[in-house]
């Protein structure tokens, strides 16, 4: 809810109607939308390749769930990215882009969860087969507490310094 009426605040020091700001907001989510597709992208791609390799029919029935598994993640990963494309295809000239934002920032919410899975899963797959299941979980694990920390913990540390900067009720405008 802060996230909102910080956004409302800009939109107000930029002289934005909600038209606008909407527009704003579904062009910032895109280009996010373009840097996670692309590593979707690969991850799905390298995944699709592994099961043709010479070294596939040798691995054991929990490598293969792991495998399968994160193929799976990797798929969901990639809808969930795309479907907002296909929200607003489907929408177009509706007057329905400030929900096409809402809903689109919540399935790319929803898709940086599940990459998280997919890239912890891609790892500890590799690490398993290369090394030993130990190693493999390990790095499965130090995998997922790198993205969590970044993708999770990081952005409400920045918020919370923003957030112990801004200026009081009428003391000023956002810089944005």
């Amino acid at each position: 809810m802060g996230d909102q009426r910080l956004d409302e605040r800009l939109a107000q020091a930029r002289r934005e109607t909600p038209l606008e700001r909407a527009d704003r907001n579904f062009n910032e989510l895109l280009q996010e939308l373009r840097v996670t597709q692309t590593g979707v992208q690969i991850l799905f791609a390298f995944l699709l390749t592994l099961a043709f390799t010479p070294r596939f029919p040798s691995l054991d029935t929990t490598q293969r769930a792991m495998y399968v598994t994160t193929l799976l993640l990797a798929v969901i990963a990639a809808t969930l990215f795309t479907a907002p494309a296909a929200l607003h295809r489907s929408l177009f000239q509706q007057g329905a882009k400030p929900t096409i934002v809402h809903v689109s920032s919540r399935l790319a919410s929803a898709g940086l969860v599940v990459l998280m899975f997919a890239f912890t899963g891609s790892v500890l797959l590799v690490v398993d087969v290369t090394l030993n299941r130990g190693a493999g979980i390990a790095a499965g694990v130090g995998t997922l507490l790198v993205c969590i920390g970044l993708w999770g913990a990081l952005p409400r540390l920045v918020l919370r310094s923003l957030r112990s900067r801004e200026p009081r009720e009428g003391a000023g405008r956002p810089e944005q």
